[in-house]
């Protein structure tokens, strides 16, 4: 290999490890669009503008090219923006998030204009479109949207299996509850929570509003849950949050019935105290 050739090389090498160089080189025609969940709320109010592209959800232009959308359930889709255009953008939504999450949750997608194609997503491939309208990107963000969503759900709800199961299954092999009340009640309250996500404020099994408007991006959002398994990943957790419901209510009726029995327990001591109390009055009378 000659010198010119070798070096060659090595300038494309090291463009392809710097993530910066990598989205120069590639094809103007093809773009990123990057999800991410920030926090469990993003607060919206003042930065309406007049030439927003959405308004649920927020989507309006920042940067050279790029399209910032912004759902209110924690979750920014950055599309066509650099690496340092995203970091300016995460860092002025700084303040407007409600409680952030440690551990973000990040889905990565490219979208390829190709004119001789339909609109169709291949395998581990780009999203193919004729043409990229706001309406699209509203689609297509929605659904990276609530895949980064279902993530984070999907972590928690085996988070919060992991925990339960050694109490069913110390149940099973001892024939006694560990831990109290109190701790079984938490548990529960991470499930009601992921619950609340699933079926309340992300409404996963709802199609978007840019799709009720247009019926002709319906083949292309159904695509997309189908590439993403959005339904498939909800029912999935609804059944898992239907598991740890039932068992951890049966392990709060087990320490019930515990404290009942306590209870009487106690009683029935007290009143047979009163009794030899009243005995040994009567007697020594």
């Amino acid at each position: 290999m000659k010198d010119d050739d070798l070096m060659t090389a090595v300038n494309i090498e090291s463009r392809k490890s710097d993530p910066v160089a990598t989205e120069a080189i590639l094809p103007a025609a093809r773009k990123k669009v990057r999800a991410l969940l920030i926090g469990d709320r993003i607060d919206t109010s003042g930065l309406e503008r007049n030439d927003v592209l959405s308004t649920a959800p927020l989507a309006f232009r920042e940067g050279k090219d790029g399209i910032v959308t912004l759902f209110r359930y924690g979750v920014v889709v950055l599309f066509g923006m650099s690496v340092l255009e995203e970091d300016e953008v995460l860092r002025s939504l700084a303040s407007r998030i409600v409680r952030p999450v440690e551990l973000r949750e990040d889905e990565t997608a490219y979208v390829e204009i190709s004119t001789d194609k339909d609109e169709q997503i291949p395998p581990g491939g780009p999203i193919f479109l004729k043409s990229i309208t706001p309406e699209h990107l509203l689609v297509i963000a929605d659904a990276l949207a609530k895949s980064v969503v279902l993530a984070r759900d999907e972590r928690e709800v085996s988070s919060v299996i992991e925990v339960v199961e050694p109490f069913a299954r110390q149940l099973a092999e001892k024939g006694r509850t560990p831990g109290g009340r109190r701790a079984i009640l938490k548990h529960i309250g991470n499930a009601l929570l992921v619950q609340h996500r699933v079926s309340g404020r992300v409404a996963v099994a709802e199609k978007p509003d840019a799709v009720w408007d247009r019926p002709d991006l319906e083949r292309l959002y159904a695509r997309l849950e189908d590439e993403y398994e959005l339904k498939e990943r909800a029912d999935a957790l609804s059944r898992k949050l239907a598991v740890i419901s039932e068992t951890a209510e049966v392990l709060t009726d087990m320490i019930d019935t515990k404290r009942s029995l306590r209870l009487e327990f106690i009683i029935v001591m007290l009143i047979v105290f009163e009794i030899v109390i009243t005995g040994y009055q009567i007697l020594a009378r």
